[in-house]
């Protein structure tokens, strides 16, 4: 005995409203989405990596240690901006020139807040005169100078100005004093309620300074470029509505050049896009007024909304043609309708939900708000797909009866008579031929393609969310307010990474807690970067490094006081005092060298910074591994952090995320089907098999994701448990027509039905919904690009999947659940002539 739900009475009362009183229910839909829109353009908008690290251990650190410390290092931070020059050489006399002017004028605006520079042509400046501690008179001095004068005195100065080499490209050469590049510091004194930094959303002050430099420096002339956080946070805002206004477009045509095609009539084709829009119009409105901002990340959501309103629309209105083209009254028709796909809806509703609603268990608060948008965005799709789009439906019939209007195209997608109704049954031909030896087949595929997608490696860097450095080619064709902006950031990072032994992001961090005061407390810390690991960038052996023990060190050089004070507590005589480290801090703190001293350790002296230089050319994962080795060796508590550590940490977060969230979607999912058929059938294996489809499915993206080395990061992360949610989408439409039109008798005859019926309009929505959101490759952002090519083939697969590898499947589950029996009218009867056989067998009940 079958267990089964009188859900029929609640589906009732729902038809009664779309179909006897349609005004009504167009009326509350239209009054919901006033309220909603209350919210619309109330989000805020966030932008670049900063949205990703939040309750992330390392990030955590660095957000201590950027607390603790004001950081003025040579890096890109908030306050700082660098001045990169490249030349055939930059330190002759006339680039040297160009460097000290832009500085000069650059501190002469108070606008720009500068609170100090440094730069090679500063440090050969006062090499040529010691007496030159201002602009003018290092300009003066420059000019003054002979080439030979200037050559000596840049090898002068490098060999005396600690990290002075580092602002020189790889290329530099003493004996010549040539360079093809350096890079000057600005550094900015920004108010105390400023904010901004590396991946923040462009509300920094730093960006209107740094627009502002580049014109200030700009009125110099030469091969200055200015270069920033601020910059780079405008660039990672402005990508956003460069990559919306490119893709939108396009996305707009393709989709409705396909819906005109699924629709056929201009009415319909309406409805279907007022209903889009209003889905859309609801989640963002959601957002609003609960104040979830948007990301990057949920730039995924419209297109989403996109694929199930499109596929729950072409149903609607196909499945509702179905009954018309048959004579059925208009009320009667939906009525029909709306009591199969309902619950169809319903189903994919509660698997999609589940699908996105997985991605909750990540601890990625960003992951987090797009799992809960997604799956608020599927149930408003629900209720405007599965209700207003069919009272609209029954309420413009109506109008049109009135008033003598003809409908255009009224045959429903995938008849038997049409090209479409031709090819879409090849699985059930496969399904007579050799059902068994074909799921074995498709299970053994399955499982290889899940374990070669298994290797799919996941990685988090600011470059996903940059544009290219170059633009392609097709974008020079496009309008002018379509193109997008010429873009800098990534031409000036590579620039670095190729001309710089260490860039500016190219720094790692030991954040150090605990006393150290204690004797030999500095000996200790400075022992931690001998031997370092070949990620590091090495100096004679010893990383190279900036410390407190650098600071001691440098200040020491410059005053003899304090240097006979270390010399008296150093028991080596390397430089580094072992013995009354009170006395040495206190000292360091009285001094100019105070401000300094800050950066890398408390006024309490029970915590320190110690910063790393690492090779531009390291990964991730190397420089991460080997910064959480050398923290190891402290003899305090130690802690790795700093950019790159953060963005390794974020990916492996992004990894474990799709892992966890792939498994609770598919086991919720499981669960779901098998309570869902149970309670709607009777039949709870029915979930099992529509579990097939979604397995191929997530399998092939993975395995995809390998082959074409798209990486795990915070878009693509969320792809398996959307593969599942669409995957769902198709497979479960056709299992419920499935078990709608079978009977226990002729399993072929309820699958033609099925696959006609409801393939052509999965056909339907494949195409508007492949082509719509593929449109994403072309985006600006590469993580955009990367998403679209994923989601487009998800949905390719899903649309396969429940077309060719879901019949097979129900003719072995048919013949295992009722024998042999329920095929051998299928194998005698000609599937054409038993099309229509299953029309109206949904309406047995």
């Amino acid at each position: 005995m079958r267990l089964q739900f009188d859900y029929q009475r609640y589906i009732d009362v729902v038809d009664g409203w779309i179909a006897d009183r349609p005004k009504r229910v167009i009326l509350a839909f239209l009054l919901l989405s006033g309220v909603l829109a209350l919210g619309l353009g109330q989000s805020s908008t966030e932008s670049g990596t900063s949205q990703f690290v939040d309750d992330v251990p390392a990030a955590d650190a660095l957000e201590e240690v950027n607390d603790n410390f004001e950081r003025v290092t040579f890096e890109r931070s908030e306050g700082t901006t660098q001045l990169i020059q490249s030349n055939r050489n930059v330190l002759a006399k006339p680039a040297l020139l160009r460097m000290l002017r832009a500085q000069h004028r650059l501190s002469r605006n108070p606008e720009l807040q500068v609170e100090s520079s440094t730069s090679v042509a500063r440090a050969v400046a006062r090499t040529l005169d010691p007496e030159a501690t201002t602009y003018e008179a290092q300009i003066r001095a420059v000019e003054g100078a002979t080439p030979a004068e200037i050559d000596r005195a840049v090898q002068t100065a490098v060999e005396r100005t600690p990290g002075l080499r580092a602002s020189l490209s790889n290329d530099f050469n003493a004996q010549s004093a040539s360079a093809s590049a350096t890079i000057g510091v600005v550094r900015h004194s920004l108010r105390d309620d400023t904010d901004g930094g590396p991946g923040s959303s462009g509300s920094s002050p730093l960006t209107d300074i740094q627009q502002h430099a580049v014109f200030v420096v700009d009125s110099v002339g030469g091969d200055i470029t200015v270069f920033g956080s601020g910059l780079t946070s405008e660039e990672f805002s402005s990508v956003i509505g460069d990559s919306l206004r490119l893709v939108v477009p396009a996305a707009a045509g393709l989709i409705l050049f396909f819906l005109a095609f699924a629709y056929r009539d201009p009415v319909d084709l309406l409805l279907g896009v007022v209903s889009l829009a209003m889905a859309m119009l609801w989640t963002f409105g959601f957002m609003g007024l609960t104040g979830i901002a948007f990301s990057q990340l949920l730039i995924a959501v419209p297109p989403l909304l996109l694929a199930v309103g499109i596929d729950f629309g072409i149903h609607a209105i196909n499945r509702y043609r179905e009954e018309r083209v048959q004579g059925t009254a208009i009320a009667a028709s939906m009525r029909t309708t709306t009591d199969q796909l309902l619950v169809a809806f319903a189903i994919v509703t509660g698997t999609t939900v589940i699908g996105f609603g997985a991605n909750l268990s990540s601890t990625l608060g960003s992951i987090r708000d797009f799992g809960l948008v997604a799956a608020i965005g599927i149930v408003f799709t629900f209720l405007i797909f599965g209700i207003f789009l069919p009272a609209a439906k029954v309420y413009a019939d109506g109008l049109r009866e009135r008033w003598g209007v003809p409908a255009f195209g009224s045959r429903p997608l995938g008849a038997e008579d049409s090209l479409l109704g031709a090819v879409l049954p090849v699985g059930i031909q496969i399904a007579r031929v050799a059902p068994k030896l074909f799921l074995v087949v498709i299970l053994l595929s399955t499982a290889w393609l899940g374990h070669y997608g298994a290797g799919v490696d996941s990685r988090f860097t600011q470059d996903d969310f940059l544009p290219p450095e170059d633009n392609p080619a097709y974008l020079e064709y496009l309008p002018q307010e379509l193109q997008p902006r010429d873009y800098t950031v990534a031409e000036t990072t590579n620039f670095l990474e190729a001309r710089f032994q260490t860039g500016e992001e190219d720094t790692t961090t030991v954040y150090v807690e605990g006393s150290l005061t204690n004797d030999g407390a500095l000996e200790s810390m400075w022992r931690a970067g001998d031997d370092p690991p070949d990620s590091f960038v090495a100096d004679g052996g010893h990383a190279r490094e900036t410390s407190i023990v650098t600071v001691i060190r440098s200040y020491a050089e410059r005053n003899p006081e304090f240097a006979r004070l270390v010399a008296r507590n150093d028991r080596n005589t390397n430089g580094i005092p072992d013995d009354n480290l009170v006395v040495i801090y206190d000292a360091l703190l009285d001094s100019p060298a105070r401000e300094r001293a800050l950066n890398y350790i408390t006024d309490s002296y029970t915590a320190a910074r110690v910063e790393y230089a690492v090779e531009a050319d390291a990964t991730q994962d190397a420089v991460t591994d080997d910064t959480r080795a050398v923290a190891d060796r402290f003899r305090v508590e130690a802690t790795a952090t700093g950019g790159v550590v953060v963005l390794k940490a974020v990916s492996d977060v992004i990894g474990e995320s799709a892992f966890v969230s792939l498994v609770y979607a598919l086991a919720g999912t499981g669960v779901f089907l098998v309570v869902a058929y149970t309670v709607l059938e009777g039949r709870p294996s029915l979930g099992v098999v529509n579990l097939l489809p979604i397995a191929v499915t997530v399998a092939g993206i993975a395995a995809t994701m390998r082959y074409l080395d798209i990486p795990f990061n915070v878009l693509t992360g969320t792809i398996l448990s959307i593969g599942i949610g669409l995957g769902v989408d198709y497979s479960a439409h056709m299992v419920h027509r499935f078990s709608e039109e079978y009977d226990g008798e002729d399993v072929f005859a309820a699958l033609v039905a099925a696959v006609r019926g409801t393939g052509g309009a999965l056909t339907g929505s494949m195409l508007t919904t492949v082509t719509g959101i593929g449109v994403l490759v072309i985006a600006i952002t590469p993580v955009l690009g990367q998403f679209g090519v994923l989601t487009g083939a998800t949905v390719l697969y899903s649309y396969l999947a429940s077309v060719v590898v879901l019949p097979p499947a129900l003719v072995v589950w048919a013949q295992v659940v009722d024998g042999d029996e329920a095929l051998q009218q299928g194998e005698s009867t000609p599937a054409g002539e038993r099309a229509d056989d299953g029309a109206t067998a949904a309406r047995r009940q």
